[in-house]
């Protein structure tokens, strides 16, 4: 029967915070009165926190506290405000009346048990149970006056109709007496609205009990049973089921559909569900449960039944905070039968419980997972169990571990599936997250994993992201916003939507620093007005400060992007990446450092699993390492690199052509900002040399700076003092520059300023002639040519070319190395 039948029973369940106040209780009706079908079944919890309340006035009469009265009086003010609000004064009046009868009722139990000082546990059951009464019978009230069906609206006590009994897995229903009591209530023939407490219920013996905690979900799941509902709706302050914790999940998204059995491992593991008891009746009668929003009823929602329909592989990601790790090891186990029923049954007799068990096929150990207050108890039970075995080194040790947490990967859909359990521990490898201890059963269903709990929602976001249920987050640190920095922030600004919306890819920048100043964003800077925010920041620089704020465990990478060129942020990058910090960067300093400091980078990056990358280092936005890499990685044998690897000198000697000083060009140059804002950085050489010793390193040789031999061309007196007198000074020395132009032309050559390494490690920088016909004589302005040499590319040698030199190409070489990284990390670009 369809919950859109006219003639079909529909549960609707309501909880605390959907009948909070007058407001909420005029939205509850208008879902139900927009309902298509005309039999209603509503359950209805306690207005918001009243059972709480109700709880701790016989706590606190047990105690003798003479606040007792004034909590009364506010219970009573409340409800009388929302009578009021809600129904004409001649009834409003009349519901109060019965209000105060209840209440006084209420303050006589009080007054027994402050003078007993105790309270049996069928007095909490009165006690409590008065919230859902008065909240359904002024919902009564109100329907009545409100619908236009309002003579078909009942209440319908259902202390009448449920029967329970507690047992040692809490209420059991009762279910002939149940129907019995339903099929006296004479409901057969009724077309209307059903208004009933949830909650509570009797004894067999007619005693008032309650269902325990969400027992108003399990009033709702035994009245759809009772009645053959089409459908139990439970409205809560959610859109239906999410993928995660929102809190910690910002990107959850709602679940489409889920199987009985999906939705009670993600409530067993501590999701916002309903609890897998209440759930029972339903599942029996293969009732299907709908999971809806009171506060936006329009907005997605989540079915659960016994057969859906649903593309998700992995339905929810969840954990259990504050547990600990028992684990018993010793090789006297292997091969022993019944250690494992004697740990169990130990715990079991203090009431202690096993929320995980992980067990190795060699038997020399077992653990389990318990809740964390129970750890010291646990350990101390256990080693009284098995002291025999201690003290006779059968078994070495009996320890727990505190303070982890569980992350449970939850799927139908995972059954069968090769590759589920290896994306999961990837990602959590990716994140830096280690795994203490792992459970999966035979149906596939769930997997969990034990995490030390500083890092669960690290965990939870990496796993999450891993399977597309949100988008791949990256924390990034951008260093340097200046020539280069500043435009790849307005790359990433042009692009940030349409990465996160095609490819679930949040690159989250967070913090911009340079040598002044820095500005830090919790929750990513706007890089629409990144300018204005950053020039408006006081926050003065702090490079500790600044990576303590980018790097958070809640985000599962962090990445810094250092644009700057400066030789003591590039000292930072070992820490960093032992750490698991990734770094993109086109910095030279770190990879044409000392050499022992370039193997510790490697070493870092092993300790750390993190990646490094320095695409941009080389020929800015070109693929020259990238090339040389899948050169070496194929087997090809590299027996020479040379190139044009300066943008600012190959714009030089492709303009200068003798017409025109030498020193006029340069500053010209510097004008157009082709070069450095010193220009003794490009025509010292340097950069060159330390772009070839970051290529032979690459290689595989291990070469320093200074096995370069540089041809500068930053005469000795000039080389100190100012820019301004560089430049000045430099006119001096344009005859010798000319009169050299001069005498390659006559030879039919031209000057190019060409760096050059063999496998033999030989490096040298400098102004070379060539042939007019060389590759190099003929490149647009500003290009970087690169040119390999290999056992493949002999006789026809393999050419890279394209711009070297502006911030453009560069910080789009920086954006590619982040696009890979991100790659790398499990995002599906």
């Amino acid at each position: 029967m369809s919950a859109t039948d006219p003639s079909a029973w529909v549960v609707h369940k309501f909880g605390g915070s959907s009948v909070a106040d007058a407001a909420c209780f005029e939205r509850v009706a208008g879902i139900l009165m927009s309902q298509p079908t005309r039999r209603l079944a509503v359950v209805l919890s306690a207005c918001r926190g009243v059972t709480d309340v109700l709880l701790n006035l016989v706590a606190a009469a047990e105690k003798q506290d003479p606040g007792v009265a004034v909590t009364l009086a506010a219970l009573r003010e409340r409800h009388a405000g929302i009578a009021q609000a809600l129904l004409p004064t001649a009834q409003a009046n009349e519901w109060i009346s019965r209000l105060d009868r209840d209440l006084d009722d209420v303050q006589r139990i009080l007054q027994t048990t402050s003078l007993m000082r105790s309270a049996a546990r069928n007095v909490h059951d009165l006690v409590a149970g008065f919230g859902e009464l008065w909240s359904t019978t002024l919902f009564t009230q109100y329907m009545k006056t409100r619908w236009e069906l309002g003579s078909n609206v009942r209440w319908l006590d259902a202390r009448d109709v449920v029967v329970a009994e507690w047992g040692p897995l809490g209420p059991a229903v009762q279910w002939s007496q149940s129907q019995q009591g339903l099929t006296q209530a004479n409901v057969a023939d009724f077309h209307g609205m059903l208004v009933i407490p949830g909650f509570v219920a009797r004894t067999a013996q007619g005693v008032q009990t309650t269902l325990g905690r969400n027992g108003s979900d399990f009033s709702a799941s035994i009245f759809g049973a009772l009645l053959d509902a089409a459908q139990i709706q439970i409205w809560t302050d959610v859109d239906g089921v999410l993928s995660a914790d929102p809190r910690r999940v910002p990107n959850a998204q709602v679940i489409d559909q889920l199987s009985y059995s999906e939705a009670m491992e993600l409530a067993y593991f501590g999701a916002k569900v309903i609890h897998p008891q209440t759930m029972a009746p339903a599942i029996g009668r293969a009732i299907p449960i709908r999971i809806r929003n009171t506060f936006a009823p329009d907005s997605a929602s989540t079915l659960i039944c016994a057969n859906p329909a649903s593309a998700l592989m992995v339905k929810g990601i969840t954990t259990i905070e504050n547990v600990a790790l028992i684990n018993i090891e010793g090789a006297g186990m292997i091969g022993v039968p019944g250690t494992a029923h004697r740990l169990f049954g130990a715990l079991r007799e203090e009431s202690i419980n096993v929320i995980l068990i992980s067990q190795g096929s060699s038997e020399h150990s077992i653990c389990c997972a318990i809740p964390g207050r129970e750890a010291e108890h646990a350990e101390r039970i256990l080693r009284a169990a098995f002291a025999r075995e201690l003290d006779g080194g059968q078994i070495q040790n009996v320890e727990s571990s505190r303070g982890l947490a569980i992350l449970a990967v939850v799927g139908d859909g995972m059954a069968g599936k090769p590759g589920v359990s290896a994306k999961v521990f990837n990602a959590l490898g990716q994140a830096g997250v280690n795994v203490r201890a792992i459970a999966q059963g035979a149906s596939e269903r769930n997997i969990s994993v034990v995490v030390d709990g500083r890092q669960a929602t690290r965990a939870l976001r990496a796993t999450h992201s891993s399977f597309y249920l949100s988008p791949s987050t990256l924390s990034i640190g951008v260093i340097g916003p200046g020539t280069v920095g500043r435009v790849l922030l307005d790359q990433l600004a042009s692009q940030q939507a349409r990465l996160a919306r095609e490819f679930k890819l949040d690159l989250r920048v967070r913090g911009i620093l340079s040598s002044r100043r820095m500005l830090l964003s919790e929750r990513g800077v706007n890089l629409a007005n990144w300018r204005s925010d950053y020039e408006g920041s006081a926050q003065p620089s702090d490079l500790a400060q600044f990576i303590e704020h980018v790097r958070v465990d809640y985000l599962p990478h962090t990445v810094i992007i250092d644009c700057s060129a400066d030789e003591s942020i590039a000292m930072h990058y070992r820490d960093w990446l032992a750490q698991g910090i990734h770094i993109v960067t086109p910095n030279k300093k770190a990879n044409s450092a000392e050499m022992h400091y370039y193997d510790s980078l490697r070493e870092a990056r092993r300790i750390g699993a993190s990646h490094y990358l320095y695409e941009g280092t080389v020929g800015a936005g070109l693929p020259v390492i990238q090339t040389l890499r899948d050169l070496r990685e194929t087997g090809d044998v590299i027996d020479s690199i040379e190139g044009i690897f300066s943008g600012t000198l190959a714009y030089l000697f492709n303009v200068y052509d003798g017409s025109s000083p030498f020193s006029a060009i340069v500053k010209e140059a510097k004008r157009l900002g082709y070069t450095e804002p010193d220009p003794r950085d490009d025509l010292s050489g340097t950069d060159v040399a330390r772009k070839l010793i970051i290529l032979a390193r690459e290689m595989g040789l291990r070469l320093e700076m200074s096995d370069v031999k540089v041809q500068s061309l930053v005469p000795s007196d000039l080389a100190s003092g100012s820019i301004d007198e560089f430049l000045d000074g430099l006119s001096q020395y344009d005859e010798a520059m000319r009169q050299r132009y001069l005498a390659a032309k006559q030879a039919g050559k031209v000057l190019r300023f060409v760096g050059r390494i063999t496998a033999q490690g030989q490096a040298t920088v400098g102004v070379v002639e060539l042939d007019a016909k060389h590759a190099f004589a003929n490149i647009a302005l500003t290009d970087n040519v690169v040119r390999f040499a290999t056992a493949r590319y002999n006789n026809n040698p393999l050419i890279v070319q394209g711009p070297g030199a502006g911030p453009e190409v560069t910080a789009g070489g920086v954006f590619g190395d982040l696009l890979r990284l991100s790659a790398y990390l499990g995002a599906r670009l």
